[in-house]
Order: C-alpha cells, then sequence, then structure tokens
C-alpha cells in the first residue's frame, strides 16, 4: 500500500474539482471520466493554439514535476 503525501492528495482533489466542474457543464455532463479528460485535453491543445503556448513543452514540464511529487514506490 501506498502512503500518499499531502500535497499527492491536494493534487488529486484540485484535478478531481476540474474535472467534475467540466463534466458537470452544459456541454460535457453526458461525458464518462475518460471522455472528460480527453475534451479536457483537446480544449487545452485549442487554448494552446489561441494563445501561442507550447503545449508539448508544458506536458513535458508537468510530467518532469509529477515524477518529482509523487511518492516513492516500493
Amino acid at each position: 500500500m501506498t502512503v500518499m503525501t499531502d500535497g499527492h492528495d491536494a493534487a488529486v482533489g484540485r484535478a478531481n474539482a476540474a474535472l467534475e466542474t467540466y463534466t458537470l457543464s452544459g456541454d460535457g455532463w453526458q461525458r464518462s471520466p475518460g471522455e472528460t479528460l480527453r475534451h479536457v485535453l483537446a480544449d487545452l491543445l485549442h487554448w494552446c493554439d489561441d494563445t501561442q503556448r507550447d503545449f508539448d513543452a508544458a506536458l513535458e514540464q508537468a510530467r518532469a514535476r509529477y515524477a518529482g511529487e509523487r511518492p516513492p514506490r516500493g
């Protein structure tokens, strides 16, 4: 059993809140959690295009941050 940290729990809580808000929106209320996640990611890709942000660079940085924040396995 992996012990979760406060930071991990807070991050999961924020993600749950964001996805729940998105799911409950007029456009997303019938989506499953997986469909909602894909829809959010696609919308973020559109947002990155419109605001000239590099989605792939942000995702790479987010993965590095996640790797540093996640609890050790073992």
